[in-house]
């Protein structure tokens, strides 16, 4: 009842506009992957050392709708899209041998951005991957601190905002770890939380993404 209450007095608007749901068939088959997979060699010529592969969904710039959707995920607190992002992230990963026993983790927010937001879109995410890939999910680290809206910020400043911004939850590290978030640009928030990884004993980590900026 109270969510047709909430209808009744905010209806549901898709990313294009229409009302009734939060995204229509259409507007899913326009959202389409086109796989961009970043090797470690990649990473380490881009000075990004503890990240061993880079996976994307799309590219962010490509796609406005792709845009729309992840700011609605985030800002307009659409939680609902994640099912729909997160599918696009595991439909772009290439195929892993189970035997590697790999473990998703979400990129954590700090618990006042969280506590503002409602939810932690890359844990959504995460979960999301899960269903399709069967990987488990583990909250493996946590936001020591708060630090800002990347997205205003030019690349070296993202670099110092992150530094000793996370930490791992716990001793047993598995040996082979995916971070899970919406978006990289830099690579800043990914190389800072794989590092962190690493030097608790992950052997590798990847890092899944929607899109990259």
């Amino acid at each position: 009842m109270f969510h047709i209450i909430l209808d009744f007095f905010f209806p549901r608007a898709s990313l294009s506009g229409m009302e009734g749901e939060w995204i229509t068939e259409k507007e899913c088959r326009e959202l389409a992957v086109f796989p961009i997979i970043q090797t470690k060699e990649d990473m380490r010529r881009r000075n990004i050392l503890h990240i061993d592969r880079l996976v994307a969904a799309a590219e962010y710039e490509d796609s406005a709708l792709l845009k729309k959707a992840i700011h609605t995920l985030k800002y307009g607190r659409v939680p609902a899209l994640a099912e729909q992002l997160g599918g696009m992230i595991a439909r772009a990963a290439p195929g892993i041998n189970l035997l590697e026993q790999a473990v998703l983790c979400p990129v954590p927010l700090h618990w006042t951005r969280r506590f503002s937001r409602g939810f932690n879109q890359a844990e959504l995410l995460a979960k999301a991957v899960s269903r399709h890939r069967g990987f488990p999910v583990h909250n493996l680290l946590r936001r020591a601190r708060p630090t800002g809206h990347q997205a205003w910020r030019k690349r070296e400043e993202r670099w110092e905002a992150l530094w000793g911004a996370f930490r791992v939850r716990g001793k047993d590290m598995p040996s082979f770890v995916i971070l899970i978030d919406d978006l990289s640009t830099t690579g800043a928030t990914l190389e800072e939380c794989a590092g962190e990884l690493k030097r608790a004993g992950v052997k590798r980590v990847e890092g899944w993404v929607i899109a990259l900026g």
